[in-house]
């Protein structure tokens, strides 16, 4: 029975039940939250609570989406009787813990800058969709601030390839909010990358990383504008007709390879196969169809060619 299973048992048993299974609906999840709602009902019942998703978010990155799905769902619907406060204070305590010393440890060693990468994804993944449309979004921009300036600081190249994750990850959004409060903070977080990317000795790789990720954002993060059907299709002028072929055969059957200097080849061909498709299939060659065709010069002598005009015009004369 679940209720009979220690606390820690039974919550790390549905964490590695989202583990191999992130796709997990929100029945799992509210089966779950029900049952803790039951279960925690002290301070260190919570904070037990909070430890064991949080450690295995950090220490396990395929759980890291996931497990910001389960807290986005705890925050909300998680009834707990505690003096610490709610599951979402707890949890933004703990990961306050590991921020505070950020500077520390993004120029820590490979364990310690490791640790730190996890936590800015994590909350990339939990808190700006969580957070920055709520009532404390401007103190968590200013957290995401102070998260990229480490990385930037101290642009070793895994620093800068968890700033280029989180960016996109999370760039739209938080430049958009940085907007709103009239803020202009993704502006001087570009121009620090554009800084790296020209001064830090970074490897070549990491430098093509950093200048896509400007472009990206150039191009306001591949957002497409909305734009109306008028608006998104090209005008075409009622007045321009087409009345030459296509330049190929009507069923897409690529032309044959020719010899580049046989001019007289070329052209050859493609009159065969573009402007007659049909006679090869019938068995019979340009000739055998219309054979006046082998007649007619490429070039029409100058001084032939007003009587040539004029011909059919004589004929139709009594």
């Amino acid at each position: 029975c679940e209720d009979e299973l220690p606390l820690s048992v039974f919550v790390w048993d549905f964490l590695d039940h989202l583990t191999e299974q992130p796709g997990s609906c929100e029945t799992d999840m509210e089966q779950f939250a029900e049952t803790l709602s039951g279960r925690v009902t002290t301070d260190e019942a919570l904070e037990e609570l909070v430890d064991l998703i949080y450690e295995q978010a950090m220490s396990v990155p395929r759980f890291r989406s996931g497990g910001a799905r389960l807290c986005d769902y705890l925050s909300r619907h998680l009834t707990i009787r505690s003096q610490r406060g709610s599951f979402r204070q707890v949890l933004l305590q703990r990961c306050q813990a590991d921020y505070e010393p950020r500077d520390q440890a993004a120029k820590g060693d490979e364990a310690a800058r490791k640790r730190f990468h996890e936590l800015l994804l994590f909350m990339g993944e939990f808190y700006l969709p969580l957070e920055i449309e709520g009532a404390n979004g401007q103190a968590h921009t200013g957290l995401f601030r102070g998260l990229l300036d480490a990385l930037l600081s101290h642009p070793v190249d895994d620093n800068l390839i968890c700033a280029v994750k989180f960016l996109k990850l999370t760039g739209p959004a938080l430049e958009d909010a940085w907007k709103a409060q009239g803020k202009t903070d993704m502006d001087d977080v570009i121009q620090g990358i554009e800084n790296v990317a020209l001064d830090a000795p970074c490897s070549v790789d990491m430098r093509l990383m950093l200048l896509k990720l400007v472009e990206l954002r150039s191009s306001n993060w591949g957002r497409v504008p909305v734009t109306s059907a008028r608006e998104a299709a090209p005008e075409i002028d009622p007045n321009c007709f087409v009345t030459e072929p296509p330049l190929g055969p009507a069923d897409g059957v690529p032309l044959p390879a020719a010899d580049p200097d046989d001019h007289d080849s070329i052209r050859s061909d493609l009159r065969e196969k573009t402007l007659f498709p049909d006679c090869e299939e019938n068995g019979a060659g340009v000739s055998g169809v219309m054979p006046y065709l082998d007649d007619i010069d490429d070039e029409v002598d100058s001084e032939a060619y007003p009587e040539f005009c004029l011909e059919p015009e004589r004929q139709q004369k009594p």
